[in-house]
This record gives structure tokens, C-alpha cells and sequence, in this order.
């Protein structure tokens, strides 16, 4: 794995960037809401008692069995870990439902109201960076297992800067599986007319890098945001970094686009 702040962007035809914990800051939204989704679920539930006692452990069993994932398999995923099988049920469960689709329901239920409340922000260096592409002509995509991928781009104000999502939504209606199968990946690739081994992935989850590079894509970049506690290198990624303006070799401190 190569360890580098310079990249050559310009080598590439796309760069397809993930969501969450890439351009927005919802990571950290998605793990609290799917700890009081799933120790509220546990502690009522009938699990065993030794699955009762042990609750959602941040940041440990959100990135090993939620992150990155489809809503639905990362609860399947998650309740699996602890011995514990529920129906999956359908799209249309109320949250209320014991089943995959009403704990996957809620848990959508309770980030919609979070993000309402509290809003989204963005990380400064992904979006920089999006946009100095972007002047580049540089194709640009954001491919996300999120749901709300279109609603947060639009909020944040970033839907013009992407001439292609592929998400939740779209995965679902094209037949799509979802990370960590390349399919998506490689879909928005085809979508911008270019191929994946001359296309960026942008990811800072590691079922997503596993994704990337089961895909075949030309560089995987790994941007780490946890300050070393995942090993995205181990994972995949060609080359890891913590800014991604830096791989321009602009200092962050000044502006790398015109406004």
C-alpha cells in the first residue's frame, strides 16, 4: 500500500466518491442512531440473557457490521453477531415491526429526525477537492448504500456538483446488491461512460474499499477520519490519507477552487 499526500488526479477519468464519512459528517449520526435502535431492541427483546447484556459497541460493531452496508443487511448483519434471527418482513414494516425491514425502518425514522433537528455538515477537504475536479471536468459520482444520499446532497448544497448518485434508492430499482459487492461501483462507472480501471473510489468505510477493489477500480483512496483506528490499507486501499486536499499539494488553510 502506498502512502503518499500526492495524488494525480488527473491520470483518472471519474472519482466516485462515498457519502457518509467522505463528504458529509453523517457517519457519526447513522452510529448513534443504530445504538439506541439496537440496544433499545435488545434489552425488550427475547434474546438470551448474555445477548441482552451486551449492547451496540461503539465504533467497533458499527464499522464490522453496519458501515457501509445497506440499511436491511446491516441489521441482519449486526443481530446475526449476536446469535439473534429475526424475519426480514418488508420495506413497508412499521418501525414497530419485529422484524429486519422494522429495526431497518426505525433506525431511518430516527436519522431523518436527527438530521432535522441538528442539520449536516460537511467535511471541507472532500468537498475542495469535488469541486477543483469538477473545474477539471473530471467526471464526478457519489455512490452510497444511503437512502437519503439525494435529500443530504441536496441540503448541503452539493447536488450540481455530482453528474451521477447511485444509492440506496437507485440500487434497489436497477437490482443493484449493495456493498460490499463492487456492483454499484462499477455500475456508476459504466453510467459515466468510463471504466473502472480508469476511475477513483473515495471511501473511508472498510466494506466499502473492499468493495472498490473487488471491482477493480484504478486507485482506491482511503481517507481515515477515526485517526488510525481502522486499517483501510489492510482492506484494500492503495493509498490512505486524512485530508484529501493535501493530495493536491495545496494547503488546506486557502481556498483550491474559485467561488
Amino acid at each position: 500500500m502506498e502512502r503518499a499526500d500526492m495524488i494525480d488526479w488527473s491520470a483518472f477519468d471519474a472519482v466516485l466518491f462515498d457519502l457518509d464519512g467522505v463528504l458529509t459528517a453523517t457517519a457519526q449520526v447513522h452510529e448513534r442512531c443504530w445504538k439506541r435502535v439496537f440496544d433499545e431492541y435488545l434489552s425488550s427483546s427475547v434474546a438470551s440473557h448474555e445477548n441482552r447484556s451486551r449492547p451496540f459497541e461503539l465504533p467497533q460493531d458499527y464499522r464490522q457490521y453496519v458501515d457501509g452496508k445497506p440499511r436491511y443487511d446491516g441489521v441482519r448483519s449486526f443481530l446475526s453477531s449476536r446469535g439473534v434471527w429475526l424475519p426480514d418482513g418488508t420495506p413497508a414494516d412499521p418501525p414497530t415491526a419485529g422484524t429486519i425491514c422494522g429495526l431497518g425502518n426505525k433506525k431511518s425514522l430516527l436519522f431523518t429526525e436527527v438530521i432535522q433537528s441538528e442539520g449536516v455538515a460537511v467535511y471541507p477537504d472532500a468537498v475542495a477537492l469535488a469541486r477543483h475536479l469538477r473545474e477539471r471536468n473530471i467526471k464526478l459520482g457519489v455512490v452510497s448504500s444511503s437512502r437519503h444520499c439525494e435529500s443530504i446532497l441536496t441540503t448541503v448544497g452539493l447536488q450540481d456538483c455530482f453528474s451521477l448518485r447511485v444509492d440506496g434508492v437507485v440500487a434497489e430499482k436497477v437490482g443493484l446488491a449493495g456493498k460490499p459487492s463492487p456492483e454499484t461501483f462499477v455500475y456508476a462507472a459504466r453510467e459515466l461512460g468510463v471504466e473502472p480501471a480508469s476511475s477513483v473510489v473515495v471511501e473511508d468505510a472498510l466494506v466499502g474499499v473492499r468493495a472498490a477493489k473487488q471491482g477493480g477500480f484504478g486507485l482506491v483512496v482511503g481517507i481515515d477520519r477515526t485517526e488510525g483506528q481502522i486499517d483501510l490499507a489492510k482492506s484494500g486501499a492503495d493509498v490512505v490519507v486524512t485530508d484529501l486536499v493535501k493530495t493536491l499539494g495545496i494547503d488546506n488553510n486557502r481556498s483550491v477552487v474559485s467561488e
